[in-house]
């Protein structure tokens, strides 16, 4: 790994959730670049996060599936302790090809939230487009991350933070590293988001740059010309 990189929240312009569902469309329609891509992007990128046996926690949308891809590659790596689903037959599109990926190898996906012996817990339960609290299983499965002595590596944002505003709803999870994808989202640097996403690292998962400038986002072309990723400096707004 190249030293660490560091970069202040206030250099770079953040994402709405809008905006990233809007990315992810114009990168695929007008651009040619598959969600499947970015989403294995973002699994190899948030692997490396995960250092030592891991618990993968997943929900049901895109943010599962960066989860599952990113279980694929940790079980490459022998650092895969256990992979739990909330419900595998809300997966479509990338995610379900994700998960039938891992199911071909031979992969158990348990509908149960389970450790697994694991050190380190992946957490992708919720991703940018959550807008209240959660609820039922979804809230058990976040209480039982934060009861629980493993780290934490959460995918673009803790789950049950609101990306946009930054209020963390009732529960949230308390991530130590969260590796937010492309740029940052506006609920990390604001509000509640810093105490709960501990570290943030921005990485690469390949959208191009004409993707942010056709949605009018400032986003600096050499941003990964030197690294993949960097640790960014949020300051509380």
């Amino acid at each position: 790994m190249t030293p660490t990189a560091h970069l202040s929240s206030s250099a770079l312009p953040t994402l709405s959730s809008a905006q990233v569902k809007a990315a992810d469309a114009l990168a695929q329609e007008r651009f040619g670049v598959a969600v499947d891509w970015l989403m294995e992007a973002a699994g190899w990128q948030v692997a490396r996060f995960c250092q030592g046996p891991t618990a993968v926690v997943c929900g049901v949308g895109n943010n599962a599936g960066d989860a599952l891809a990113a279980a694929r590659h940790l079980r490459r790596w022998g650092r895969l302790a256990s992979v739990s689903c909330l419900d595998v037959t809300r997966l479509r599109g990338a995610a379900a090809r994700e998960l039938d990926v891992l199911r071909k190898l031979g992969v158990e996906v348990a509908n149960t939230f389970t450790l697994g012996g694991a050190e380190v817990v992946l957490d992708g339960i919720f991703g940018t487009g959550l807008s209240r609290p959660p609820e039922g299983a979804f809230a058990e499965w976040i209480e039982s991350i934060n009861s629980s002595s493993a780290r934490v590596v959460s995918v673009d944002l803790p789950s049950g933070l609101d990306a946009d505003s930054g209020v963390a709803y009732a529960p949230t999870v308390q991530a130590h590293t969260t590796v937010t994808l492309g740029l940052p989202k506006a609920g990390l640097v604001n509000r509640d988001g810093p105490r709960h996403a501990g570290e943030v690292w921005v990485v690469d998962i390949g959208i191009p740059f004409e993707v942010y400038a056709a949605l009018g986002v400032d986003a600096p072309a050499s941003l990964f010309s030197t690294q993949d990723r960097f640790r960014l400096e949020a300051t509380q707004s």
